[in-house]
């Protein structure tokens, strides 16, 4: 089981504070990042996956309460974020099956199948991606952040452009994720999605998102 302990943490860009002092754990289900747009949510997500460095303060990730290093960490992570493009002249499964690729696994066709249907992707797998609604290319990020099982999801307003079924399906897909151990964090001001976290982090105001 993983978890994360963040003590004091700060971010700031140039002399913008972003957010200062925080101090959390996680260890088990749904952590909900909340809070108005430019308070932050976006940018602690970045930090606790190690996408972009805090100003100050530490983030320490455990495996079984032995502290592991963050190149131990990151092949775990699974990330979900608008932010996060995917290749425009790959096909949808071309895009899941390139993730796998550069993380140093063989793709496995079946395995890739069995994703794209669970996301009520798999009809569309031969299209491009920049073919795709902004809905279904959602979907399609959210297959690119669990086709390497992770252990750690981060997802990043995961409902944002969806229709009432798709919402559905992402909610259905993070309880089966919570259910099976994996650490999620969640950011978002949409009360519904909050709902589903069982913890809950609210930010302030700031100036970057």
């Amino acid at each position: 089981m993983f978890s994360v302990q963040v003590q004091e943490l700060s971010k700031a860009f140039n002399r913008k504070k972003i957010f200062t002092d925080l101090s959390f754990t996680h260890q088990e289900g749904v952590l909900g990042i909340a809070g108005s747009n430019g308070s932050g949510k976006s940018t602690l997500m970045k930090c606790l996956a190690f996408l972009i460095r805090p100003s100050s303060g530490t983030i320490e990730w455990m495996q079984n309460d032995e502290f592991i290093s963050r190149e131990s960490v990151r092949p775990e992570i699974g990330y979900m974020a608008p932010y996060i493009n995917l290749y425009d002249d790959f096909t949808v499964f071309e895009n899941v099956e390139f993730i796998i690729s550069v993380s140093g696994y063989q793709p496995n066709p079946d395995q890739i199948n069995t994703l794209l249907k669970e996301l009520q992707l798999l009809e569309m797998k031969d299209q491009y991606f920049k073919t795709l609604s902004t809905g279904q290319r959602q979907r399609v990020k959210l297959a690119s952040a669990l086709v390497r099982k992770p252990k750690i999801l981060f997802l990043d307003e995961p409902g944002s452009n969806l229709d009432e079924r798709g919402t559905e399906l992402v909610f259905s897909i993070i309880q089966q994720q919570k259910e099976k151990g994996t650490l999620i964090f969640l950011a978002s001001n949409d009360p519904v999605e909050i709902n589903l976290c069982d913890e809950l982090i609210t930010l302030g105001a700031g100036n970057e998102s």
